[in-house]
């Protein structure tokens, strides 16, 4: 796990990230955060394994490889177990954590990917005539934090319901009270640069599972 000391970020599509940018990453809100701790790395099948006992993954060669194909619902099944064995209280990141780690917390240098300017440097995603498909965690340059793979590899489901993004100031945020989708964050194998710019966000039903999505989990001190 990673400290990422909390501070104040304008979260969004920051003037870096307008010429790719959806209408769903406006408008550019101020946002605080409490200090906390993020996965180095996504949530591995090797750990999965340990705590479920099954590997749920399509790409399943290497163990080292993200957990891919875990719902929202299957991530929450995780962490409660995981939380028993461990006596730890881990959970999902909410939106706005996911998106200050992303961007390197207090040590953001403003890079448009996790940690680069340059998308090769940092991410696995979509590349013509290769074959797409996850790969070990850790292998690209981490971010500003240390933190890897949070541009590219597996999207990451977060904590929030999904919604559109309001303009007022806010402390830690958890998103809206309910909802029809689940936010997840950060490109994947499956997708070009443009997805796995750090403000990009999407959101899927709370069962969906897709061998593009994973996750990671954070701890508050």
């Amino acid at each position: 796990m990673i400290r990422v000391e909390g501070g104040t970020f304008m979260m969004g599509a920051i003037s870096r990230q307008r010429v790719d940018a959806f209408n769903r990453e406006l408008p550019v809100r101020e946002v605080t955060l409490s200090t906390y701790y993020i996965g180095e790395t996504l949530v591995t099948q090797e750990l999965w394994m340990a705590v479920m006992d099954s590997n749920p993954s399509y790409f399943n060669s290497d163990l080292k490889n993200p957990v891919e194909q875990v719902s929202w619902e299957d991530c929450q099944v995780f962490i409660q177990k995981l939380n028993q064995i461990t006596g730890n209280k881990f959970r999902l990141p909410t939106e706005a954590e996911w998106e200050f780690a992303a961007r390197g917390g207090i040590n953001s240098l403003g890079y448009k990917y996790s940690g680069s300017n340059q998308i090769k440097e940092v991410a696995w995603q979509q590349v013509p005539n290769e074959e797409g498909k996850t790969h070990p965690v850790g292998l690209r340059r981490p971010n500003e934090l240390g933190v890897y793979d949070m541009s590219g590899n597996v999207w990451e489901w977060c904590q929030d319901w999904y919604d559109s993004y309001r303009s007022n100031a806010q402390t830690n945020p958890t998103g809206p009270s309910s909802g029809f989708y689940r936010v997840y964050r950060g490109g994947g194998w499956n997708y070009s640069a443009s997805g796995c710019r750090v403000a990009v966000r999407y959101g899927d039903t709370s069962g969906g599972r897709n061998c593009f999505l994973g996750f990671r989990v954070v701890l508050l001190p």
